[in-house]
């Protein structure tokens, strides 16, 4: 009986000993994973962590290959964000759930209080997503620390379409994309911003290579002392607009990036002739 119980205890401890093994290399290749994407495989001269870190799903942002058939923008990982019926987080001074949103997004530990900088991403929205207006859906923003957005990329009637809340609210909200414009392939963004709350402000939105801006904003971009951060992923505000649940959303992000100069920022686009173009 000895002999069986000692058996027995070694095979309990190598078998433990074999878990702590696939345990070791599974946090391994998540390390791995996690170190490519900011090495300049999907986010280059910035870094991210979760916004609103408590009840944040592990569904709600992966890092995914090209190989496993997920799309990718360039080299050959992407970031994935999915939301669902119920996905409401909050931290110590803000509560999703007690505000009617749901979201899993990603902000920027990079901050700016002033001057100018290029930002690029690339973004996907797959054939089969849903559109829920009059559900509020920002796929993308710039947004002051302990204050008001000032610059949101929605999405709620599909496309694109810039929402300027320089004032604190709704100043105008200009689209840039259709739907079918962003359907099923990527789309690549590309801003010129100044950050100051002074009259010299601009806030310039390039898509898709085009060397003319979308969109042009001169004046204010921020509240004075303030400083402004970005945030990407799905948020979606005033869900109980809509009756049920909302369906599951997939979005997906890639190239995303942040430099002092165009030509840092992206490749995607011309920045010789982005600077020789009147955008008056």
């Amino acid at each position: 009986m000895l002999i069986h119980s000692n058996r027995f205890a070694g095979i309990m401890k190598y078998s433990r000993f074999v878990f702590s093994l696939i345990c070791a290399g599974t946090i391994l290749l998540l390390s791995t994973v996690t170190q490519e994407a900011l090495a300049g495989d999907i986010t280059t001269g910035w870094s991210f962590e979760k916004s609103l870190r408590k009840n944040f799903k592990n569904y709600g942002y992966q890092v995914v290959k090209s190989q496993r058939g997920h799309p990718v923008r360039d080299g050959k990982l992407s970031m994935r964000f999915e939301i669902r019926a119920g996905d409401c987080s909050w931290s110590s001074g803000w509560s999703d759930c007690k505000n009617d949103r749901e979201r899993h997004e990603l902000k920027s530990k990079t901050d700016w209080g002033k001057g100018e900088h290029w930002y690029h991403w690339s973004i996907y929205i797959p054939r089969d997503y849903e559109i829920i207006f009059p559900v509020k859906i920002a796929l993308g923003q710039f947004h002051q620390h302990d204050d008001h957005p000032v610059f949101m990329f929605q999405n709620a009637r599909g496309g694109y379409h810039v929402d300027n809340q320089t004032i604190g609210y709704t100043l105008h909200q200009n689209q840039i994309l259709t739907d079918e414009d962003m359907r099923g392939r990527w789309t690549d963004i590309l801003v010129h911003a100044h950050w100051t709350h002074k009259s010299d402000g601009f806030f310039r939105v390039y898509v898709n290579g085009s060397v003319d801006p979308s969109y042009v904003w001169s004046g204010k971009t921020k509240n004075k002392g303030k400083r402004v951060y970005f945030k990407l992923g799905i948020y979606r505000s005033f869900v109980s607009r809509r009756p049920g649940d909302e369906p599951t959303q997939v979005v997906y992000y890639d190239s995303v990036a942040k430099a002092k100069s165009c030509e840092k920022a992206t490749k995607f686009f011309n920045c010789e002739a982005i600077r020789q173009t009147p955008y008056e």
